[in-house]
């Protein structure tokens, strides 16, 4: 097998490291790797011989996160440009600024893209998109330093538009959707003057990523149901490395949107997807922005207290969970907050129990009933490498139907008391799985909790309202995120008005290619980068004198970039 094989295979572990490989001894292993920078890499090992990931022998941040989709699906058809008239967007297009986009490029990493859709073309019929790099099609040639799928350049999709089949030289589609509605209303192209469709930047060029499905065998360890679009974090590192070759510093920004999140982490960006975003969103010339994810109202963070107290007596909290009878499984995450140490104890709905156990530094046991055919593994890991703090992880698989109790004890003196459950994104599960004395808040998806990138909530233009499904701050440790809130409801696509955070990241990303034409292209501040841009943009952003700020739902208020540059000038 070469590379390409192993990196595509299901019977190959695909393992992110943050170290050099030189300090591996690969000498004993079928595999092979590949490098996301200098400080990440992605192994490809033969799985034959070794141990399953259930057996915990495995690092949690070495074993690649699942992310979602983060849209929801619309059907009325027709173009208002409310959301970008209230974002200060066709404002900052028309004179004196004329911010387009002109000279920036747009990376969406998603879907893919209907590459024939007229939205993506010029006036002349040409193609506005540089690159698609999609990860799905084997049969090409990858992008110079990548091993797998196939890169079609600008030069082959406008060959592909002269065609009557088009997908005969560019096989690349967009089946689901997603990332064409992005695309559309970060950069569609200004049609009929305006008034039949336009994006926010649309003069911007576009660079595409379709990101390949998640290998088989990490969907059954995190449960995650078929047919559920679910992308793993290491495709998703090396899709942005690639979104950023083609930055020219100091010339030609890249702005990167991201419409996809994950319930899996820490809370506080640190993951190695989220450091990485870092490391790219401080270079000059990048601005990355993300949603933050649909999962406010879903019920499903659990934020918990155990009193404080100096010796071992007892106390503890229930947390109940209902699990409807159509569930096949369900994974979910305990963090817990330093200094103390908890263990649970579970008690399923036919009455049958599992005492509290405290696991070693890094153990697995999985569990099995007498009356019940649920299966529950526990893995403990007291201090999790990235983050400092414990982490268990459970995975119920067939689980009864009805409400399951989760005992959780802290084992000695209790000093903070804190801890944190997240169940999977609601497309991660199959049937209604949700806490019953669910905490609203703490549900940004990751990685929105990086902190220096621009995460952005979603709220409703008509009236200025919180989407009340969209993601709420702070990070784990009281953090501020996110940055602020764009438009997200009802908002114009290619295919009609749809509703979600993902949306509200592609106007805030059309919003910032604007800024980055005016700063790097036009040469205001050259040296822009996400820290800098967010900033500016925090300044710029619409407030309520009835709200404080920043507050867990808007961050520092509503996006307005003709705000930014009213603020510049002191306005």
């Amino acid at each position: 097998m070469d590379c390409r094989d192993k990196i595509l295979s299901n019977n190959f572990y695909d393992i992110i490291t943050d170290y050099p490989l030189r300090l591996l001894d690969t000498a004993d292993y079928d595999l092979c790797y590949t490098e996301v920078s200098d400080g990440f890499h992605v192994l490809y090992i033969n799985s034959v011989g070794l141990p399953k990931l259930l057996d915990n022998l495995y690092d949690y941040r070495n074993i690649p996160k699942l992310y979602g989709l983060m849209q929801d699906t619309g059907a009325a058809p027709g173009f208002n440009p409310n959301n970008l008239i209230a974002s200060g967007i066709t404002q900052v297009q028309s004179a004196p600024l004329n911010l387009t986009g002109r000279g920036v490029i747009l990376c969406f990493i998603d879907t893919g893209i209907d590459y024939t859709n007229e939205v993506f073309r010029d006036a002349n019929g040409d193609s506005r998109i540089l690159a698609i790099w999609d990860q799905t099609i084997q049969d090409g040639t990858p992008p110079e330093g990548f091993l797998y799928g196939s890169e079609y350049t600008r030069e082959d999709i406008n060959r592909a538009l002269q065609e009557e089949d088009p997908y005969s030289v560019v096989p690349s589609k967009d089946e689901i959707g997603h990332g064409s509605s992005m695309a559309g209303v970060a950069a569609g192209s200004r049609l009929g003057g305006g008034y039949i469709y336009q994006g926010a930047a649309p003069d911007a060029d576009i660079v595409v990523v379709k990101l390949k499905e998640c290998k088989p065998y990490l969907r059954d360890f995190y449960l995650v149901p078929e047919g559920v679009p679910a992308y793993q974090e290491n495709d998703l590192m090396l899709a942005v490395k690639y979104a950023d070759s083609f930055t020219q510093v100091f010339r030609r920004p890249v702005v990167i949107c991201l419409g996809v999140g994950t319930n899996m982490g820490d809370h506080m960006g640190s993951s190695f997807f989220s450091r990485y975003l870092n490391v790219v969103g401080l270079k000059r010339s990048r601005a990355i922005v993300v949603c933050g994810g649909n999962e406010g109202n879903a019920s499903h963070h659990y934020r918990g207290m155990l009193p404080a107290r100096s010796d071992a007596s007892a106390s503890s909290v229930d947390v109940e969970i209902r699990v409807d009878a159509e569930a096949k499984g369900f994974y979910m995450e305990l963090w817990g907050n330093t200094p103390d140490v908890f263990n649970v104890g579970i008690r399923t709905p036919g009455g049958e129990s599992i005492a509290p156990v405290r696991l070693g530094v890094h153990q697995s046991i999985t569990y099995g009933f007498v009356y019940e055919k649920s299966r529950v593994t526990i893995d403990g890991t007291l201090v999790e490498q990235t983050s400092g703090e414990q982490l268990i992880r459970f995975r119920v698989e067939d689980p009864t139907p009805g409400i399951w109790t989760f005992r959780v004890n802290a084992v000695g003196e209790v000093h903070n008391g804190e801890f944190n459950i997240w169940l999977p994104i609601t497309d991660f599960m199959n049937a209604e799985i949700y806490f019953l004395e669910p905490n609203p808040y703490t549900t940004l998806t990751e990685p929105a909790m990086a902190s220096d990138i621009i995460s952005v909530t979603a709220y409703n233009s008509e009236n200025n309202s919180f989407y009340t499904e969209s993601g709420r701050g702070f990070n784990r440790m009281g953090v501020t995120c996110p940055d602020f809130a764009a438009p997200g409801v009802n908002v114009s696509t290619i295919f009609g008005k749809s509703t979600g955070t993902s949306l509200a990241s592609c106007i805030a990303a059309g919003a910032v290619a604007q800024f980055m034409q005016w700063a790097v292209v036009e040469r205001h501040n050259i040296n822009a980068e996400s820290r800098e841009v967010k900033n500016y943009f925090i300044r710029g952003a619409s407030r309520d004198a009835s709200l404080n700020y920043p507050n867990r739902e808007f961050g520092f208020g509503r996006l307005n970039i003709a705000g930014v540059f009213d603020a510049m000038i002191g306005v």
